[in-house]
């Protein structure tokens, strides 16, 4: 027998189909056409923008391909976030709809508004964090034919496997599948320019949000499990532990508390997932229309003038700490380094993380080009077409390389030296880790509309295919708690987990500790989804990259 079709398996008797609710209803004509008008507005105030702020920026259009290129990669990043609402949706709403607090449909919607509010109020870190996976020499080059190759390959492959597992009613991560892609990108990039595999990917940074995903279902299970056995400690009215009565609501209170949760993880889910769509549409942006998008052109002349006179101190204290960085012989004097060169070395630095002697002077060398060229230029926006490429990856190698260097301590700056890097550090970054509000806004409505469809496969599995009895108040609640609190934390420190993970894991925690008994079938096709996601999105991607850059 299939295993994988387990969860579409009838609910156990125990849990009483009388209590089941009502997953059938059609939405209203009210629904569709505001569904129909939301997603038309995007799609316009979407181009609006682009159309605009291309325009803004001056930038000459000698050719169609890009744009074309541009819109296609867009559609696809736009319809990852979309599969991602509607597979994700069941992480927020299955409680509320198995404890009758909200109807199906209107959980949906609510659910998909409080998603689109956790987007719009998203910090960008999560978003930024994704990207650093990603192969260097492609992140510097992503307006080229591999470039466009490599995000629509992770993309794609995110999305088949997103879809597959919908279909199959199984809650795998949209995080972990786009992580797996990212490295699988990284993997064949590698392999196909003869280097090994393990060298085209950041392991540090992937170790990092590893851990966030192989530690986020034992937080749910665990923390959930707690916290419903404190709540039979110290709250004592019975109406919290008992399934729900027919098709009735619960009581005020309980109904009230269930509707906070799955409100709390929406906002979250919204603020933590829409970053992985928003940093890789900056990624095509950056690529295709680097005039308008590879800087930050809204920075005030106020804060250009402080960006080169911390660009400045930060050149003069790396020349300072050139003969003591390491004790090796030979380094270079920083004046004697070209940009071209300083440019490789760091290049070479960030992608192996491996120290040299020439890695400081290269960096205080880059530091004080990126000076001088916004100083020539009076403020970043006035930085001409034909330079922009250059000064954004310069931005980008210095602050990719300061972040190693800080990790590893590998220069030995003293206290000063480190306090000037890091401010300059800061001034990169937020001179290129910028996210327009209209990018923000878009990625919100195809996340939130997406939570509105094809979201009954997964709500059943997590309400009805976990545990061998009815999810009660106190479970739902509990469940959806830790996992709102956990995604909520993992947004501060820019670590992006599995919203579905948690959730579920949350779900089964609860059952443990109520002793309702575990769906050993259902536990087993998850643990294989989770267990399988890494793998197959890896092979997808890479797979899908070496064809792509047949065509490109």
């Amino acid at each position: 027998m299939n295993t994988l079709a387990a969860p579409h398996a009838e609910m156990p008797p125990a849990s009483g189909a009388a209590h089941r609710p009502k997953l059938d209803a059609k939405p209203g004509p009210l629904t569709l056409i505001t569904f129909v008008g939301l997603l038309a507005a995007g799609l316009l105030f979407t181009a609006w923008s682009l159309v605009g702020d291309v325009s803004a920026s001056g930038a000459p259009t000698t050719t169609w391909v890009p744009y074309i290129l541009l819109g296609v990669a867009l559609l696809i990043a736009l319809g990852f976030e979309f599969v991602n609402g509607f597979h994700d949706t069941a992480n927020a709403v299955a409680t509320v709809i198995y404890t009758h607090s909200l109807p199906p449909n209107f959980a949906v919607v609510w659910s998909g508004f409080f998603n689109f509010l956790g987007v719009l109020v998203s910090s960008g870190a999560v978003a930024f964090g994704i990207i650093a996976l990603l192969p260097v020499e492609l992140i510097l080059q992503v307006g080229s034919g591999a470039g466009f190759a490599m995000v629509f390959a992770l993309l794609i492959a995110a999305i088949i496997w997103n879809l597959g597992t919908w279909w199959l009613g199984l809650p795998a991560s949209s995080s972990h599948t786009l992580i797996g892609s990212i490295i699988g990108v990284g993997v064949a990039n590698a392999l196909m320019h003869g280097r090994d595999g393990t060298s085209g990917v950041d392991w540090a940074q992937a170790t990092k949000v590893g851990y966030s995903l192989l530690l986020s279902p034992v937080v749910g299970f665990g923390c959930a499990a707690l916290l419903l056995l404190a709540l039979r400690a110290f709250v004592k009215n019975r109406a919290l532990y008992e399934e729900p009565k027919g098709s009735e609501p619960p009581p005020w209170w309980i109904r009230g508390l269930l509707i906070l949760t799955c409100t709390g993880v929406s906002f979250a889910h919204g603020s933590n997932d829409g970053q992985k769509g928003m940093g890789l549409i900056m990624l095509i942006l950056v690529g295709t229309v680097p005039m308008a998008y590879a800087l930050n052109r809204a920075m005030p002349a106020n804060e250009t003038v402080r960006f080169v006179a911390v660009a400045e101190m930060a050149q003069s204290a790396l020349a300072r700490s050139v003969p003591t960085s390491l004790p090796a012989q030979g380094a270079a004097p920083q004046a004697a380094v070209q940009p071209e060169a300083a440019r490789a070395t760091l290049a070479t630095y960030v992608r192996t993380r491996e120290f040299s002697p020439a890695v400081v002077p290269a960096l205080a060398a880059t530091a004080g080009s990126i000076g001088d060229q916004v100083r020539k230029h009076g403020s970043l926006a006035a930085v001409p077409a034909e330079a922009v490429a250059n000064v954004r990856n310069d931005m980008y190698l210095a602050s990719e390389a300061i972040r190693h260097l800080d990790k590893s301590g590998a220069a030995r700056f003293d206290a000063d030296t480190k306090m000037r890097v890091l401010a300059f550090r800061d001034e990169l970054d937020s001179a290129t880790r910028f996210i327009p509000m209209w990018v923000k806004v878009a990625v919100a409505i195809a996340l939130g509309l997406g939570t509105m469809i094809g979201w009954k496969r997964i709500v059943v599995t997590v309400g009805e295919k976990i545990g061998k009895t009815h999810l009660s108040y106190a479970q739902g609640a509990s469940a959806e708690v830790v996992a709102m609190i956990t995604i909520g934390a993992a947004d501060m420190y820019g670590l992006p987990v599995s919203t579905t993970h948690v959730l579920s894991s949350g779900v089964a925690g609860t059952m443990t500790a109520s002793g309702s008994g575990l769906q050993m079938s259902t536990l087993r096709n998850l643990a294989l989804a989770w267990v399988l996601t890494l793998p197959v999105a890896m092979l997808l991607s890479g797979s899908l990259y070496w064809l792509f850059t047949r065509i490109f």
